[in-house]
């Protein structure tokens, strides 16, 4: 067994700074969980129609409704196998807003096939999308979302692309201030950014055994459909 990640990439894995290598090798076979905590430099939006939508996507920890500068900021990487048996990968961001902490929730599994890896995003998993890994010459990592889905109850329909967004993580190691820096960026197709951030962030390991799955950390609600 190997991590989720380094199975979706394949060689290409290999190709990443040793650094990304290790926080992208969390998972039930390593047995390490990662932490980071950091300084996210600006979280911003686009125009003000994307408000009620980051209003209403906040109700299930998707998405930051506020924009803001030098904003504290965690990460929770943290392996287990939910409900359904996959070994799933938690990606819990908070952002220390003025007046109110904000959870931006993702939890990540292996495709079926093991050729993808599966995003869920928010409490209740109602949103789910492909992700697409690529490492760049610099031994950065690029990610890039598909298609999104919603599914609740029996729907399980396509987002239409009037209102859904292309996602882009780019995630880097500095070796200089030994921190990894980090830039996400959601576009609409018609009506161009939506949210992003950017920032830095100092990782820490342990062991999952140890530190487990704390309350809070898995979503309310988990969906079996890939």
């Amino acid at each position: 067994m190997t991590s989720i990640f380094r199975t979706v990439m394949g060689a290409d894995f290999e190709r990443l700074h040793p650094a990304l290598q290790r926080r992208f090798s969390v998972g039930l076979d390593s047995g390490e969980a990662c932490f980071g905590q950091g300084v996210m430099d600006r979280i911003w939006h686009g125009g003000s129609f994307v408000k009620p939508f980051l209003a209403v996507g906040a109700t299930r920890n998707i998405l930051v409704p506020r924009a803001g500068r030098n904003i504290p900021f965690t990460i929770e990487n943290v392996p287990y196998a939910d409900s359904f048996g996959r070994e799933t990968v938690t990606f819990v961001r908070t952002f220390q807003l003025p007046g109110r902490a904000r959870r931006f929730d993702a939890q990540m599994v292996l495709g079926p096939r093991g050729d993808r890896v599966l995003d869920y995003l928010g409490t209740h998993q109602h949103l789910a999308s492909d992700l697409h890994f690529s490492a760049r010459p610099d031994g950065s990592l690029v990610i890039r979302s598909g298609a999104h889905r919603f599914r609740e109850g029996p729907v399980d329909v396509p987002v239409p692309d009037v209102i859904g967004g292309d996602a882009e993580v780019r995630e880097s190691y500095d070796e200089r201030s030994g921190r990894f820096r980090i830039r996400v960026r959601v576009v609409n197709r018609y009506f161009g950014p939506l949210f992003g951030y950017e920032g830095s962030f100092a990782a820490a390991y342990r062991d999952v055994r140890e530190c487990g799955v704390r309350d809070g950390l898995r979503p309310v609600r988990e969906e079996v459909r890939a």
